[in-house]
């Protein structure tokens, strides 16, 4: 091996083994199709990966179906450069309202808004949920509908008491979070202020419905090693309870990501109503 070579060896062990990335890192380091090529490729991608996938999916179904959660608003904070959270709920709102601490992320999620041909394909997530509702073929309809739902991208930070900073928004009908809390929360402190944080968005009655990667200590995005928080079933539960609401649902699964891409064990997908006074 070359000098060179052997120096370019060094910088990707350095890479991979080096440095930790969180908080300020995601406005800069995070790559939106690094993350999405290694977590949402779906039936071509990683069974473990595609099975949380189908894990969320499901529950998002279960949760948005007719008679279930649903209203005039939902704010989905941490999107991240993913829609495939939102697919079931584009039929259960009138407004959807958006929100990434990352403008990359926001700048990916913009370019599927405006059918970019650029933009990421996540027809197949889109044909999975309508094939839960009975009909694969009507996925582009489910796209359109999506599209037309989504009126706002935000940028937030759910460690601020205000996550949405000085943006006027409505108190929303539902809060969604998907597996995004664990990585923006850097203690168990942190993650029980921001659960706080986001029931501040709800109306009375509305719903907190978040999905954690559970004791998650990191994940890889392309070449880059981010923080993940270690949080328990019971400490979630715990920390929706402590932000005035009751907890509806908690379905725990132990399927766990690939560990080349992150170190987890399980899933858990809550869904919890805020009460009168919280």
């Amino acid at each position: 091996m070359g000098n060179r070579s052997r120096r370019e060896a060094a910088k990707s062990t350095a890479r991979m083994e080096g440095k930790l990335y969180k908080g300020q890192d995601y406005k800069t380091e995070f790559q939106p199709r690094d993350y999405l090529k290694t977590f949402y490729a779906f039936d071509s991608g990683t069974v473990a990966e595609n099975e949380i996938l189908k894990f969320n999916l499901n529950n998002l179904f279960e949760t948005f179906s007719p008679g279930g959660v649903g209203g005039d608003i939902l704010i989905d904070v941490g999107t991240g450069p993913t829609i495939y959270q939102l697919i079931s709920a584009c039929e259960a709102f009138q407004e959807i309202i958006m929100s990434d601490y990352s403008e990359l992320n926001l700048r990916e999620v913009d370019k599927w808004l405006k059918k970019d041909p650029g933009a990421y394909d996540w027809s197949p997530a889109m044909q999975y949920v309508c094939g839960l509702e009975g009909d694969r073929s009507k996925w582009q309809e489910k796209e359109a509908r999506l599209r037309r739902t989504v009126t706002r991208l935000l940028t937030c930070d759910v460690n601020q008491p205000r996550p949405l900073g000085s943006a006027q928004v409505p108190a929303a009908d539902c809060v969604l979070s998907l597996l995004a809390l664990e990585c923006a929360c850097q203690d168990v402190d942190a993650y029980r202020a921001a659960i706080r944080n986001l029931v501040g968005l709800l109306k009375p009655g509305g719903h907190l419905v978040t999905s954690v990667a559970l004791r998650c200590r990191e994940y890889m995005v392309g070449s880059r090693k981010f923080f993940g928080l270690s949080l328990e079933k019971e400490t979630v539960e715990k920390a929706v309870q402590e932000a005035g609401c009751q907890v509806l649902k908690c379905q725990y699964s132990p399927i766990k990501y690939s560990e080349a891409y992150c170190v987890n064990e399980g899933q858990c997908f809550v869904v919890a109503r805020k009460g009168p006074t919280a």
